[in-house]
C-alpha cells in the first residue's frame, strides 16, 4: 500500500489552517501521515493544530498527525525539518489554506502509481516512480474555482520542462520521500527554493532512470497570496538565478525572451 507524508508549514496561520487540516483528515486513503511544522506561532495556530491532532473539533481521522513547534530559519528551513520527519513513500507540501480537491485525491494518486506498473503484481519489488504530478486550480476564499493555474502541465515531464517556467505547482508535485530526503531545499533561496528543489528531484530521477507519472487530474487547490506573490519582483529575479544554474545563461535568456513575446501577443489579442 502506498503511504503519504503531507507536510504543512504554519506561522500565525489560524485563519487558514483549519481548512487544510480538515481536507487532510477527510482523505479516504488510510495511510496518511500529516506533519505540521509550526514556527512558534504567536496566535492560536498551535492550539488548533493540537486539537486536530487529538481529533477534536476538526473531524475524526485514523491518520497519523504529528505537530512540531519551534522557531525556524524561514519557510524552506521548516520544509527541510518536515522532510527529515517524513516516513511515507511520497511527500507533498500543502500550505495553510491549500486543500485537496476531493476526499479521494490521495486514493486517486495511489491508484495512478499502481496503474503505472505494467505488471501490478510486482509493485512491492519494483522501484516506485520518482515523482507523481498533476494539475492545480486557483480558488477564492470560499474555495470556488477561479481558474486553472497558469502554465500547461506537460503530459511527459522532465527536469528540462521547467525551462518554460514552473509548469507543475509545488502542491501538485509528489516526490518519493527517499529521494526528497537526499535533496533538501537550498535555503540560500528565499522565494524560489521550491523551483530549484523540483528540478533537482527530477534530475535525480533521470540519473536513476525512474519515471515521472502524470495523474491527468486536478490534485490541488491553492489560494493566491504566498511569498512569491507578495514579493513578485524579487522572486522573479531569484527564479532567473535558479534557471541559470540549471540550464545555463543562454537558454535562460532565450526562455525569458519567449515569455516576453507571449505576454505581448496575449496583450495584443485583448486590445
Amino acid at each position: 500500500m502506498i503511504t503519504f507524508s503531507v507536510i504543512t508549514v504554519t506561522y500565525n496561520a489560524a485563519a487558514l489552517c483549519e481548512q487544510t487540516f480538515r481536507s487532510v483528515a477527510e482523505q479516504t486513503h488510510p495511510y496518511v501521515e500529516h506533519l505540521i511544522m509550526d514556527g512558534a506561532s504567536k496566535d492560536n495556530t498551535l492550539e488548533l493544530a493540537k486539537a486536530y491532532q487529538e481529533g477534536n473539533h476538526i473531524g475524526a481521522s485514523n491518520h497519523k498527525v504529528k505537530v512540531f513547534s519551534e522557531p525556524d530559519g524561514g519557510l524552506y528551513d521548516a520544509m527541510n525539518k518536515g522532510l527529515r520527519q517524513a516516513t511515507g513513500d511520497y511527500v507533498v507540501f500543502l500550505n495553510a489554506g491549500d486543500v485537496f480537491p476531493s476526499s479521494s485525491t490521495l486514493e486517486l494518486i495511489s491508484d495512478t502509481i499502481k496503474a503505472s506498473d505494467p505488471q501490478p503484481s510486482t509493485l512491492d519489488s519494483r522501484p516506485l516512480p520518482a515523482v507523481v504530478y498533476g494539475d492545480t486550480d486557483v480558488v477564492d476564499d470560499d474555495y470556488h474555482v477561479l481558474c486553472r493555474r497558469k502554465g500547461n502541465v506537460p503530459d511527459k515531464l522532465s527536469w528540462r520542462s521547467f525551462r518554460r517556467g514552473m509548469l507543475v505547482c509545488h502542491q501538485a508535485f509528489y516526490a518519493r520521500t527517499d529521494i526528497a530526503k537526499l535533496t533538501p531545499y537550498n535555503i540560500k533561496y528565499r522565494y524560489s527554493a521550491d523551483v530549484d528543489w523540483c528540478i533537482r528531484i527530477m534530475k535525480e530521477a533521470a540519473a536513476q532512470h525512474l519515471p515521472l507519472v502524470n495523474v491527468h487530474a486536478t490534485i490541488a487547490y491553492f489560494q493566491q497570496g504566498g511569498m512569491t506573490t507578495i514579493h513578485h519582483r524579487a522572486s522573479l529575479k531569484e527564479r532567473f538565478r535558479v534557471m541559470t544554474d540549471h540550464y545555463g545563461l543562454f537558454v535562460t535568456l532565450l526562455s525569458h525572451a519567449w515569455f516576453v513575446v507571449k505576454a505581448i501577443i496575449k496583450k495584443a489579442r485583448t486590445i
